[in-house]
Protein backbone atom coordinates (compact mmCIF):
# COMPACT_ATOMS: atom_id res chain seq x y z
CA UNK A 1 0.00 0.00 0.00
CA UNK A 2 1.19 3.20 -0.73
CA UNK A 3 1.59 6.17 0.98
CA UNK A 4 -1.38 8.21 -0.42
CA UNK A 5 -3.47 5.07 -0.04
CA UNK A 6 -2.29 4.78 3.85
CA UNK A 7 -2.93 8.00 4.88
CA UNK A 8 -6.74 7.86 3.20
CA UNK A 9 -7.02 4.73 5.09
CA UNK A 10 -6.15 6.35 8.29
CA UNK A 11 -8.33 9.04 7.53
CA UNK A 12 -11.45 6.82 7.33
CA UNK A 13 -10.78 5.21 9.96
CA UNK A 14 -10.42 8.70 12.27
CA UNK A 15 -13.94 9.65 10.77
CA UNK A 16 -15.46 6.35 11.37
CA UNK A 17 -14.92 6.46 15.06
CA UNK A 18 -15.57 10.26 15.44
CA UNK A 19 -19.24 9.21 13.71
CA UNK A 20 -19.61 6.62 16.77
CA UNK A 21 -18.54 8.84 19.67
CA UNK A 22 -21.21 11.07 18.10
CA UNK A 23 -23.63 8.64 18.16
CA UNK A 24 -23.04 7.50 21.97
CA UNK A 25 -23.10 11.24 22.86
CA UNK A 26 -26.01 11.69 20.91
CA UNK A 27 -28.22 8.43 22.60
CA UNK A 28 -26.55 9.33 26.32
CA UNK A 29 -28.42 12.60 25.78
CA UNK A 30 -31.49 11.11 24.67
CA UNK A 31 -31.26 8.70 27.73
CA UNK A 32 -31.24 11.62 30.37
CA UNK A 33 -34.01 13.61 28.43
CA UNK A 34 -36.09 10.61 29.29
CA UNK A 35 -35.12 9.90 32.48
CA UNK A 36 -37.42 11.67 35.18
CA UNK A 37 -35.97 13.56 37.94
CA UNK A 38 -36.83 11.71 40.89
CA UNK A 39 -38.61 14.44 43.64
CA UNK A 40 -38.37 13.96 47.31
CA UNK A 41 -39.51 15.51 50.48
CA UNK A 42 -37.23 14.89 53.85
CA UNK A 43 -38.08 16.07 57.26
CA UNK A 44 -37.03 16.09 60.69
CA UNK A 45 -39.47 14.61 63.73
CA UNK A 46 -38.46 13.65 67.58
CA UNK A 47 -40.59 11.37 69.32
CA UNK A 48 -40.89 11.72 73.40
CA UNK A 49 -41.92 8.52 75.63
CA UNK A 50 -41.87 9.74 80.30
CA UNK A 51 -41.25 7.70 82.34
CA UNK A 52 -41.12 6.98 86.54
CA UNK A 53 -37.71 5.89 87.09
CA UNK A 54 -37.34 2.54 89.38
CA UNK A 55 -33.52 2.47 89.76
CA UNK A 56 -31.69 4.92 92.49
CA UNK A 57 -27.94 5.38 92.45
CA UNK A 58 -25.98 6.96 95.63
CA UNK A 59 -22.38 7.26 97.03
CA UNK A 60 -21.80 6.88 100.51
CA UNK A 61 -19.12 7.18 102.42
CA UNK A 62 -17.35 7.32 105.74
CA UNK A 63 -14.56 9.68 107.08
CA UNK A 64 -12.18 9.33 109.65
CA UNK A 65 -9.15 10.69 111.24
CA UNK A 66 -6.30 9.96 113.55
CA UNK A 67 -3.39 11.00 114.52
CA UNK A 68 -1.57 8.12 112.02
CA UNK A 69 -2.20 6.62 108.83
CA UNK A 70 -2.75 3.40 110.79
CA UNK A 71 -5.52 4.22 113.41
CA UNK A 72 -7.41 6.56 110.87
CA UNK A 73 -7.39 3.47 108.70
CA UNK A 74 -8.57 1.18 111.41
CA UNK A 75 -11.13 3.75 112.61
CA UNK A 76 -12.60 4.24 108.70
CA UNK A 77 -12.79 0.10 108.42
CA UNK A 78 -15.02 -0.31 111.58
CA UNK A 79 -17.31 1.99 110.71
CA UNK A 80 -17.47 0.83 106.77
CA UNK A 81 -18.26 -2.73 107.51
CA UNK A 82 -20.83 -1.55 110.66
CA UNK A 83 -22.50 0.55 107.36
CA UNK A 84 -21.90 -2.08 104.69
CA UNK A 85 -23.77 -5.15 106.77
CA UNK A 86 -26.43 -2.59 108.04
CA UNK A 87 -27.08 -2.09 104.60
CA UNK A 88 -27.25 -5.69 103.78
CA UNK A 89 -29.50 -6.08 106.52
CA UNK A 90 -32.10 -3.13 104.74
CA UNK A 91 -32.15 -5.22 101.82
CA UNK A 92 -29.39 -4.34 99.74
CA UNK A 93 -27.90 -6.86 97.93
CA UNK A 94 -23.72 -7.62 97.49
CA UNK A 95 -23.84 -7.42 93.44
CA UNK A 96 -25.91 -4.01 94.01
CA UNK A 97 -22.21 -2.12 96.41
CA UNK A 98 -19.07 -1.41 94.80
CA UNK A 99 -16.34 0.78 96.33
CA UNK A 100 -15.85 3.34 94.16
CA UNK A 101 -12.72 5.12 96.17
CA UNK A 102 -10.44 4.42 99.37
CA UNK A 103 -8.23 7.67 99.98
CA UNK A 104 -5.62 7.70 102.59
CA UNK A 105 -4.49 12.14 102.78
CA UNK A 106 -2.12 13.81 105.23
CA UNK A 107 -4.05 16.48 107.48
CA UNK A 108 -1.65 19.85 107.51
CA UNK A 109 -1.91 22.37 109.92
CA UNK A 110 -0.53 25.88 108.64
CA UNK A 111 2.54 27.44 109.64
CA UNK A 112 2.09 31.18 111.23
CA UNK A 113 5.91 31.74 111.47
CA UNK A 114 6.60 31.31 107.47
CA UNK A 115 8.14 27.81 108.09
CA UNK A 116 6.47 24.68 106.04
CA UNK A 117 3.30 23.35 107.19
CA UNK A 118 3.61 20.45 108.98
CA UNK A 119 1.30 16.89 109.32
CA UNK A 120 -0.83 17.04 112.11
CA UNK A 121 -3.12 13.75 111.40
CA UNK A 122 -4.78 11.32 108.55
CA UNK A 123 -8.34 10.98 106.85
CA UNK A 124 -8.97 8.58 105.25
CA UNK A 125 -12.26 8.39 102.88
CA UNK A 126 -13.71 5.20 102.16
CA UNK A 127 -16.71 4.84 99.42
CA UNK A 128 -19.42 2.94 98.42
CA UNK A 129 -21.93 3.09 95.27
CA UNK A 130 -25.32 1.82 95.72
CA UNK A 131 -28.06 0.74 93.45
CA UNK A 132 -31.03 0.76 95.29
CA UNK A 133 -33.79 -1.16 93.06
CA UNK A 134 -36.98 0.33 95.58
CA UNK A 135 -36.92 4.16 95.32
CA UNK A 136 -39.71 4.40 97.52
CA UNK A 137 -37.27 3.32 99.86
CA UNK A 138 -34.91 5.70 99.33
CA UNK A 139 -35.32 7.99 101.82
CA UNK A 140 -35.53 5.21 104.50
CA UNK A 141 -31.80 4.03 103.11
CA UNK A 142 -30.34 7.57 103.23
CA UNK A 143 -31.60 7.75 107.22
CA UNK A 144 -30.05 4.39 108.00
CA UNK A 145 -26.81 4.79 106.01
CA UNK A 146 -26.21 8.60 108.20
CA UNK A 147 -27.22 6.25 111.32
CA UNK A 148 -25.04 3.51 110.80
CA UNK A 149 -21.48 5.92 110.41
CA UNK A 150 -21.78 7.59 106.93
CA UNK A 151 -20.80 10.79 107.08
CA UNK A 152 -20.32 12.02 103.38
CA UNK A 153 -23.78 11.02 100.82
CA UNK A 154 -24.02 12.69 97.44
CA UNK A 155 -24.15 11.90 93.73
CA UNK A 156 -27.68 10.74 93.80
CA UNK A 157 -29.07 9.48 90.46
CA UNK A 158 -32.19 8.42 88.75
CA UNK A 159 -32.63 5.66 85.93
CA UNK A 160 -35.06 3.00 84.43
CA UNK A 161 -34.52 -0.49 83.93
CA UNK A 162 -35.94 -0.73 80.76
CA UNK A 163 -34.52 2.20 79.08
CA UNK A 164 -33.92 0.61 75.22
CA UNK A 165 -38.42 -0.66 75.73
CA UNK A 166 -38.88 3.19 76.11
CA UNK A 167 -36.56 4.07 72.85
CA UNK A 168 -38.64 2.15 70.90
CA UNK A 169 -41.82 3.95 71.79
CA UNK A 170 -40.05 6.94 71.14
CA UNK A 171 -38.91 5.93 67.32
CA UNK A 172 -42.55 4.55 66.64
CA UNK A 173 -43.94 8.12 67.70
CA UNK A 174 -40.72 9.54 65.99
CA UNK A 175 -41.43 8.06 62.59
CA UNK A 176 -45.64 8.82 63.08
CA UNK A 177 -44.40 12.64 63.73
CA UNK A 178 -42.21 12.25 60.33
CA UNK A 179 -45.32 10.86 58.44
CA UNK A 180 -47.31 13.34 59.67
CA UNK A 181 -45.05 16.25 58.80
CA UNK A 182 -44.37 14.77 55.34
CA UNK A 183 -47.97 14.35 54.46
CA UNK A 184 -48.94 18.28 55.81
CA UNK A 185 -46.04 19.21 53.32
CA UNK A 186 -47.41 17.25 50.40
CA UNK A 187 -50.33 18.37 50.93
CA UNK A 188 -49.93 21.94 50.86
CA UNK A 189 -47.54 21.36 47.84
CA UNK A 190 -50.03 19.66 45.77
CA UNK A 191 -48.60 16.17 45.27
CA UNK A 192 -49.10 12.80 46.87
CA UNK A 193 -46.64 10.99 49.38
CA UNK A 194 -44.71 8.74 48.06
CA UNK A 195 -42.86 5.68 49.52
CA UNK A 196 -40.29 5.97 52.38
CA UNK A 197 -36.39 5.92 50.95
CA UNK A 198 -34.32 6.59 53.76
CA UNK A 199 -34.12 6.69 57.87
CA UNK A 200 -31.48 8.28 59.27
CA UNK A 201 -31.80 8.34 63.38
CA UNK A 202 -30.09 10.77 65.62
CA UNK A 203 -28.93 9.56 68.71
CA UNK A 204 -31.08 8.85 71.65
CA UNK A 205 -31.57 11.49 74.77
CA UNK A 206 -32.35 10.80 78.32
CA UNK A 207 -33.06 13.43 80.93
CA UNK A 208 -32.21 12.04 83.86
CA UNK A 209 -32.83 14.37 87.19
CA UNK A 210 -29.85 14.63 89.24
CA UNK A 211 -30.10 14.58 93.22
CA UNK A 212 -26.67 16.38 93.72
CA UNK A 213 -27.12 17.76 97.07
CA UNK A 214 -24.72 17.03 99.69
CA UNK A 215 -26.19 15.44 103.50
CA UNK A 216 -23.54 15.67 106.55
CA UNK A 217 -26.14 14.94 108.39
CA UNK A 218 -29.87 13.02 108.05
CA UNK A 219 -32.73 14.59 109.40
CA UNK A 220 -35.48 11.98 111.15
CA UNK A 221 -36.88 11.38 107.09
CA UNK A 222 -34.76 12.37 104.33
CA UNK A 223 -37.63 13.63 101.22
CA UNK A 224 -36.43 12.64 97.97
CA UNK A 225 -38.37 13.39 94.77
CA UNK A 226 -37.85 10.82 91.63
CA UNK A 227 -39.52 12.84 89.14
CA UNK A 228 -39.47 11.50 85.84
CA UNK A 229 -37.30 11.13 82.95
CA UNK A 230 -37.94 11.74 79.49
CA UNK A 231 -36.84 9.73 76.80
CA UNK A 232 -36.59 11.33 73.00
CA UNK A 233 -35.13 10.13 70.00
CA UNK A 234 -35.27 12.23 66.70
CA UNK A 235 -35.17 10.69 63.23
CA UNK A 236 -34.77 12.03 59.56
CA UNK A 237 -36.79 10.77 56.87
CA UNK A 238 -36.83 10.57 52.88
CA UNK A 239 -40.02 10.32 51.04
CA UNK A 240 -40.26 10.01 47.97
CA UNK A 241 -43.41 12.17 45.98
CA UNK A 242 -45.21 10.99 43.07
Amino acid sequence: MGKRARLRHIGVVVAMAAAAMLFQARMAMAADGDRKIERTISVSATGSVMAEPDLARISAGVVAEADTAREALARNSTVMKKLLDGLKGLGIEPRDMQTSAVNVEPRYVQSVSGRPSSISGYRVVNQVRLTVREVPRLGEILDAAIGLGANQVHGISFDVSRAEALQDEARKQAIANARRRAELYAAAAGVELGPVLQIIEGDAQVARPVFAARLAAAAPAVPVEAGTQTVTVSVSVTYGLR
